[in-house]
């Protein structure tokens, strides 16, 4: 750890895992909620499935200016400017009336919520070196994988005693505790010696660089379509649980928590595994973990006329599992091609991995989430051409540098 950050490793995972939770906790938490607010706000599927894609952009928007900033000016003060920014946008939701008002306030919620994964990564990066980094990481990934078992969970309950509007209120909430422990808790970890200027032209260069560099593309891309597979049931969400599986509002964890645990124990393993295992050799076992999931959906899918607990989960679950191990090694590499721009990295990382999510949410998953087996199907696909590109990335790399 380095001298002038003086905290310890495990508070530290705590907040940045706290700061990674706005992502999911602002998609997954209104998941129960769907139904009666496409009611509410006079809707329809498609218009609601605009709520994620609206707020994906906008979180995309601002990834490439997030690193930038706290690179130029250090990663507390850009930490408490969008943890502010997103509890005001999630009160004005929580008063939303109408949906294009819905759709403003979500795009804002957008704009900030990336702060705590994007800067929080070059947090990490920031703090430790080598193994001690992926620990780090790994620890932060099994804190942020509670956040998706959960938050449908909380969403289920919020409306057991009140309507939609308390789960934005509940998300403010979340925004002020996550403020006053970023205030208090965290020390700045970018000193002014280590800071670059903010320039629109520097940065238009950086990125350009970064997008230029096939070794980036292609681990940027690899690490996208991994993800994309089970994002691509996270979006589908709603259908795939109240739909193909005839379950109820308040039942969402029979899908997020196996999930999600697949995803914690990944974590847990990769974060042990540091300086006794490669992380190419472990990034390999991560895709042999997502072959088998998609083997298994396809083939369950194509036999069963409807998918059933606890069959239907397996694949996801496993999947999450290859992909948490995959995750950190792949995002470290990225970090560490770019040591005077680690901000500027992560943002771009970023920033590819939301575009992707936005598409999905907002395309993709509208089009397949009726049918179990198109859903097989389209996440397959998003896992061969994962493990295509990681394919790549090694034969053009010797040795591939992880």
């Amino acid at each position: 750890m380095i001298p002038h950050l003086a905290i310890s490793r495990r508070r530290l995972a705590f907040i940045l895992g706290g700061l990674a939770m706005f992502g999911p906790f602002s998609i997954d938490t209104v998941f129960p909620a769907f139904q009666l607010m496409a009611r509410d706000l006079g809707v329809g599927k498609v218009a609601m499935q605009q709520t994620i894609s609206v707020y994906l952009l906008g979180y995309a928007a601002m990834s490439l200016f997030h690193g930038p900033i706290s690179d130029a000016i250090g990663r507390k003060k850009v930490l408490l400017a969008g943890i502010a920014i997103f509890t005001l946008a999630s009160v004005g939701a929580a008063l939303a009336t109408d949906m294009t008002t819905m759709l403003a306030y979500r795009a804002l919620q957008g704009l900030s919520a990336g702060v705590g994964l994007i800067v929080g990564r070059a947090v990490v990066r920031d703090a430790l070196d080598g193994d001690d980094a992926q620990r780090l990481m790994s620890q932060i990934s099994m804190i942020f994988g509670i956040a998706p078992a959960i938050a449908p969970v909380i969403g289920g309950w919020i409306l057991g005693f009140t309507d939609w509007h308390g789960i934005f209120w509940f998300l403010a909430g979340f925004g002020v505790l996550l403020g006053v422990l970023t205030a208090w808790g965290l020390p700045e970890s970018h000193p002014p010696e280590a800071r670059t200027p903010l320039r629109a032209g520097t940065m238009l260069r950086d990125y350009w660089a970064m997008v230029s560099n096939r070794r980036f593309r292609l681990l940027a891309l690899a690490g996208t379509a991994n993800f994309g597979a089970l994002f691509l049931y996270i979006s589908s969400a709603p259908d795939f649980v109240m739909g193909l599986l005839g379950l109820g509002e308040q039942d969402f964890v029979w899908f997020f928590a196996p999930t999600i645990g697949g995803m914690m124990l990944g974590a847990f393993v990769s974060g042990r595994a540091a300086g006794r295992i490669t992380g190419k050799r472990l990034v390999e076992w991560g895709f042999a973990c997502c072959g088998v999931a998609a083997v298994y959906n396809l083939g369950y899918n194509a036999l069963v006329e409807s998918p059933s607990l606890p069959w239907a989960v397996l694949p996801t679950a496993l999947g999450a599992f290859g992909i948490a191990l995959v995750f950190p090694i792949v995002t470290l590499a990225i970090l560490d091609m770019y040591p005077r721009q680690r901000g500027g990295a992560s943002s771009m990382q970023a920033f590819v991995g939301l575009l992707s999510n936005a598409a999905i949410a907002g395309l993709l998953s509208p089009l397949v989430s009726h049918s179990g087996l198109l859903l097989a199907a389209v996440s397959t696909c998003f896992t061969l051409v994962a493990y295509g590109l990681w394919r790549w990335y090694v034969t053009h790399n010797h040795p591939a540098p992880l």
